[in-house]
């Protein structure tokens, strides 16, 4: 399906449109107010919630394998979680399950 020019620029007009409502929404109609204690603390879970939800769809349904899951990319998502929790590092963590990832890619056939 191909667009034309114009329902491109039309396209990326209404992302941007909506991507600025929904940021005024919360920035702009309530930024100067103090939030519920509730919501600052529910908000402090939005890093731990989000980073999982991006990367567990590519340890279990990698592109790479056509989708099927395989032991190099189980073996570095087990390292960077135990690594996570026993230093409390994330980079340290990130680094260490890129490290097991490539070394499982290498020596698993």
């Amino acid at each position: 399906m191909t667009y034309s020019t114009t329902e491109v620029w039309v396209l990326i007009a209404s992302l941007a449109v909506g991507t600025f409502l929904i940021r005024f929404s919360f920035l702009g109609l309530i930024g100067d107010r103090p939030l519920p204690p509730i919501v600052l603390r529910l908000l402090r879970y939005t890093p731990a919630a989000v980073i999982p939800g991006m990367v567990a769809p590519l340890v279990l349904w990698p592109a790479a394998t056509g989708g099927e899951p395989d032991a190099a990319r189980m073996l570095a998502a087990l390292v960077t979680l135990l690594v996570g929790m026993w230093r409390k590092q994330l980079i340290l963590a990130f680094l260490a399950g890129a490290a097991a990832l490539y070394a499982g890619l290498a020596l698993m056939p």
